[in-house]
């Protein structure tokens, strides 16, 4: 087995404050392998895009990494200083945002844009980098790069910038991108063929890819592996059709009851009770147990770690030793 290009071991980032410290990622752990996509899923709140903030080092003061440790491709990254930080970025950690006017200089050309990236982590010179920001905008599916090579962003319809950007975050050829929400802003057809581009450069560059998103549909199609997140902490991870068809934590099984089945009819879709709690006001013992249906009283006083349960782990005292 191919060994990690990241590993994440018990990752913690606080946020200081006048009243106290608010925890946002509390001992969050996972690996992702070359070619692999791994799939971050949880409600807006749970620290998905944290996560992949804090890999980045991208994470806004006065949030910083309190604990656990960052390594990609065998060295570790969070105890960096900003300029060696700077270096990684791009070259080794490419990064797919979800807008991707957000991700595009509208007064440079797209192709001006690909060959700066690419000179700056490629020893090349101008006219390699332009042949070659010309062969990545073929490789992601735009059509006569050599012409729209030298088009504005606003040229470009929203799929196509977010080909672009695909192109720019595979520019200096790096063995991690991080995608956070990358379909969201595109209607259903073209998320599709976004989500079959990802998962057809994964396999034929080799490149390992962790994909954010509250979609559990996306992550049945682009996903290998699935991780569940909960209130800053990991709940649940494993295969995808494992977890997907056969959930074990409760939090998991409200995410998949939510989600209506085609050719079945119901009156009412089943949804999980409450909401994700505030930061600063996480319950004792297991974060989920005030909306849990299946609560008892060790979740209220113990946090369960994670455990092989089945195909998958998971954090729940149902799956190790009952909630009695």
């Amino acid at each position: 087995m191919p060994d990690p290009v990241l590993e994440v071991r018990d990752l913690r980032v606080d946020f200081p404050g006048r009243h106290g410290t608010v925890t946002a990622l509390d001992g969050v752990s996972l690996t992702l392998r070359p070619g692999e996509v791994l799939g971050v899923v949880g409600e807006s709140g749970a620290g998905k895009s944290m996560t992949g903030l804090a890999i980045q080092g991208l994470l806004e003061p006065p949030g910083h990494i309190a604990g656990g440790e960052i390594h990609v491709n065998g060295r570790r990254i969070d105890n960096l200083p900003l300029r060696q930080m700077e270096k990684i970025r791009g070259r080794e950690i490419g990064a797919i945002f979800q807008d991707p006017l957000t991700s595009l200089n509208p007064l440079f050309t797209v192709g001006a844009q690909l060959v700066e990236t690419i000179r700056i982590h490629l020893d090349m010179t101008k006219a390699e980098a332009r042949a070659r920001a010309i062969d990545l905008l073929r490789q992601v599916g735009i059509p006569a790069p050599e012409d729209r090579v030298d088009h504005y962003p606003h040229q470009f319809s929203g799929g196509m910038r977010q080909r672009v950007v695909i192109a720019l975050a595979l520019s200096a050829e790096p063995r991690l991108i991080i995608a956070d929400e990358p379909t969201t802003a595109l209607d259903v057809s073209i998320q599709a063929q976004i989500i079959a581009l990802l998962r057809r450069l994964c396999d034929d560059t080799g490149t390992a890819v962790m994909l954010v998103t509250h979609d559990m549909g996306v992550i049945a199609e682009a996903a290998d592996r699935v991780a569940v997140m909960y209130a800053g902490r990991m709940v649940e991870i494993g295969e995808v059709r494992g977890v997907l068809r056969a959930p074990r934590h409760p939090y998991t099984q409200g995410l998949m009851g939510s989600i209506p089945a085609l050719g079945h009819r119901v009156e009412r879709l089943s949804q999980i009770d409450g909401a994700m709690p505030r930061l600063d006001a996480i319950p004792p013992g297991c974060a989920f147990n005030p909306r849990c249906p299946a609560v008892g009283p060790r979740c209220h006083i113990a946090r369960p770690e994670l455990a092989p349960a089945g195909a998958s782990a998971t954090a729940c005292w149902i799956d190790q030793g009952g909630v009695a």
